[in-house]
This record gives structure tokens, sequence and C-alpha cells, in this order.
């Protein structure tokens, strides 16, 4: 037998010990997402092993405090070590990924980059923590040979994540355009199927379970930020920026517009959108409205899909739930069978964190809002008088801004009917226009706005025919 030969059977046999030896998993949080994982594992263990071809036990369980990991012991049993102190876990040496579901800034950032500093790799769900830190996080992976996985981060159980970095590999992605908060969408079906204010209908989501007790992260549009940024990174081999992001939430939105959007033709969804251009990456998250037939303007309630165009595939969508305690708990396994999978391989046969090689990534800027090109929605009250519509009209003409569709409907006061004399009152004037320069329409707005005709603040939204 040759050298060789008794090398290759050597590292064989090495390998099959390691493979028979189950992969030790460190749980920081056991909440929501942390509690399904654990069902998870446990109900479907003979399927993940067979997966991942070798088992994965959750070693430890770490909580905030004493008194929560007593709770979390009730949750496990006495078999399985819970500690109030997660620094024990991710410094204990026969763990061999660390898993962190509690959320947040800190500890969170503290707890990965101590794990990752050990070693160890790691499974998150946290995306305002790789969105704000995610550069220093997959650095330092970089450095130590580990991984950092966070399927779990965007879209909860749709398998997004995996999609971009492997599924899309051979395709040059265009844009992305995705409703991923499940609570804006679950306050928008409820606003535009009932005709609700959005007040009312918060509070009915709160009552559901599908809005925190403090909503802000989800209703101003900041939680879908967090998530466009790391699919951005993604698509277009950039670095974690989400500073640069422009976020609009649904808190301002106006029933009326949702009802003058359906007139139209059209619904309105809050939807994060990057899309490339020539001169940079536009990364917005913003009210939308959508042409009514196309699919993802009819995911309603607390679902999620995203939608991703690219040259050789064309059109994908991808759509599920996106929140929740096991569909999350789904990406969470996953993440960690591919860990497992790789566990043992060179580290630079791994996906790269953010799908492209480190010396591939690009300093494409993201582009000012000034600079988007897109279509818009406006809504005017004005005064029910001659050559209002003309002057207005002009206006946009004189900043190179073509009309699509006009809709004029009385306002408070009149009827549809036409109820009203001419003059009696304000009429809403509403405006769809045709693709333009962002900066280009707030000029034009700004000259609409000083018209003594116009009678209160314009309402302007954009629209994405998404085609």
């Amino acid at each position: 037998m040759t050298t060789r030969s008794v090398a290759a059977q050597t590292h064989v046999a090495q390998r099959r010990d390691v493979e028979a030896k189950a992969i030790q998993v460190g749980l920081i949080g056991l909440g929501t997402v942390g509690a399904g994982t654990f069902h998870v594992l446990q109900r479907n263990q003979a399927e993940i092993r067979g997966r991942a071809g070798r088992g994965i036990e959750i070693a430890m369980v770490a909580a905030r405090n004493a008194e929560r990991a007593k709770a979390y012991q009730a949750i496990v049993g006495d078999g399985l070590p819970c500690v109030g102190d997660a620094q024990q876990l991710v410094d204990n040496p026969d763990i061999d990924i660390v898993v962190e579901l509690i959320g947040g800034i800190e500890p969170a950032r503290t707890l990965v980059l101590k794990a990752i500093a050990n070693g160890k790799h790691v499974v998150t769900a946290n995306k305002a923590l790789l969105a704000l830190h995610g550069g220093e996080i997959f650095a330092l992976a970089r450095e130590k040979g580990v991984t950092v996985a966070f399927e779990a981060a965007v879209a909860g159980g749709i398998p997004i994540i995996k999609a971009l970095r492997e599924g899309l590999t051979a395709n040059r992605i265009e844009w992305i355009a995705g409703i991923i908060n499940g609570t804006t969408n679950f306050i928008l079906s409820e606003m535009r199927g009932k005709g609700l204010d959005f007040a009312t209908v918060l509070k009915e989501a709160q009552r559901l379970g599908y809005a925190e007790s403090d909503p802000t992260f989800d209703i101003e549009g900041v939680d879908a930020a967090h998530k466009l940024t790391l699919m951005s990174a993604i698509a277009f081999g950039v670095p974690v920026q989400f500073g640069k992001a422009h976020v609009e939430g649904i808190s301002s939105l106006q029933a009326t517009d949702i009802k003058y959007a359906e007139q139209l033709g059209y619904r309105i969804k809050l939807l994060g959108i990057t899309r490339r251009r020539e001169n940079g990456i536009e990364l917005r998250v913003h009210p939308t409205l959508i042409p009514a037939s196309r699919l993802i303007a009819n995911v309603e309630g607390a679902m999620n899909a995203v939608v991703v165009q690219a040259d050789a595939v064309g059109t994908t969508l991808y759509y599920g739930k996106g929140a929740g305690a096991e569909p999350t708990a789904s990406a969470v396994v996953a993440d960690l069978v591919d860990v497992t999978r790789l566990a043992t391989a060179d580290p630079d046969h791994r996906v790269p964190h953010l799908a492209f090689q480190p010396d591939a990534m690009s300093d494409t800027p993201v582009l000012e809002m000034a600079e988007v090109h897109t279509a818009f929605y406006l809504r005017l009250v004005v005064a029910d008088q001659p050559g209002v519509l003309s002057r207005i009209t002009t206006i946009l003409a004189e900043h190179d801004i073509s009309i699509d569709a006009v809709l004029q409907r009385p306002g408070a006061g009149g009827t549809p009917s036409g109820g009203r004399a001419e003059g009696e009152g304000p009429t809403d004037l509403i405006i769809l226009t045709h693709d333009t320069v962002e900066g280009r329409m707030n000029d034009a707005l700004a000259k609409m706005q000083g018209l003594p005709t116009v009678l209160a603040p314009i309402v302007k939204l954009r629209k994405e025919e998404l085609a």
C-alpha cells in the first residue's frame, strides 16, 4: 500500500470519527424562536441526522439572567443545563455552534464576537445586529475560519438568503422587492379590506399578537430595512450599509389613499426595494403602489413575499410565513444542518457570508433618494375652480414629468355623484405619473404646494410596476 493510500485511509477514518460524534450546540435565548428551535430539533432528530450526516444536539441553553434560566429549565427538562450567564456558554470548549436568538444589539454583539473569537460557528436570527455590525462580524469570522449563518434573519421560514447566495449564483441580479414585515402587511391588508384607519388596525394587530406593545421598528420600516440591507449586500456584492438605506413607514398612511389606489387598480404595500442602476444601488423601504394584478400585491395578512429579478432566470417569487416560532425555527435548523455539513471543510471552500469572495466585493455607492427613478401617486386637495388642473399639469410638464392617469373626486362635503355645485368645497385630485427622477418630482411638488389653490399638504407615494 502506498504512502498516499495510507494517508487517505487515515483521513477518512478521522473524518468518520468526527462525524460519529453529534455536533454540540449552545442555544442563547429560549423565547418564541428559541423554544421553536428546541422543539423542531427534538421532534425531527432522525430526519435532521439523515440530512446532516451526523446528530445535532443542544448541549447547553443560556438566558439573560438566573431567574430566566430557571424558567427555561422547566421547558427543556432536568437533563440539559440552563445557565443564567451566556458567557459560560460561549466559553464552553465542548460547544461547536452557538445559536444566538436573544435579538437586539447588546449583549448579542459581544457574545457573537466572543464565540467567533473562540473558534465557534454562529447561527443567528438577529437582522438588526448584522445590518449594523455585519462587516465587523463577518471579517472576524473569516479570520477565524468559522461560519456565521443567518437564514432566519430575513423573512422567517422563507429560504431567501440561500436562494440569493446559492440558488441564483449564475445570475446577475437586477432588483429585489419584498414584503418583509408581517406586522405592516397585516395592518395594510386590514385597512384595505375593512376600510379602517391605521390607529384602529394597529390596536387590533397588538391584540392579536402581530404587533409588539412598542411597534416602532415594524411600522416605521426599520425592521424591513434591516432585512433589505442584508439582501442587497448578497445580491450586489456590496458591504452591509444600513445607515445609507432610505426608510419610511406606514404610520402616516391614510385609508383615503388606500381606497383611491384600489380604484386605480393598485394596492399599497410596504416594500423593501433594492435595484442596480448604472450609477449605483437603490436601497429603500416605503409604502408603494403595486398593480393589483401582480402576485405580490395579493399577499395578505402577516405573510411575507420577495420578488427577485435576474438576467438568466427572469422573475422568481418566494412566499411564506415571515415570523413565528416554527417557521423561523425551520430556518435556524436549516442553518445548523448547513454548518454541520461543512464543519470539517476548508474555510476557503465554503460559500462566502455575503455570496461574493471578499476580494470581489464592490464599493458601488448607495444612491440618494433624489437620484432614484420611480413613478408616483400624488393626492392634492385643491379648490374646485376652473384652471386648477391645467396649472398643476403645466408644472409637471415643466419638470419633464409625464402623467399616466388622473382621478378627480369630491372632497369633504361632496359626493361621487356630484351633489355639489362648482366652487362649494375642496376636490381630491389624484395623479399617477410615469417614471421620473425623485429630485425632479420634489422640485415640482414644492412649486405645486405654493399654489393658493392647493389647500393641504400634498400626499406623495411611490409606484412600482415590478414588470
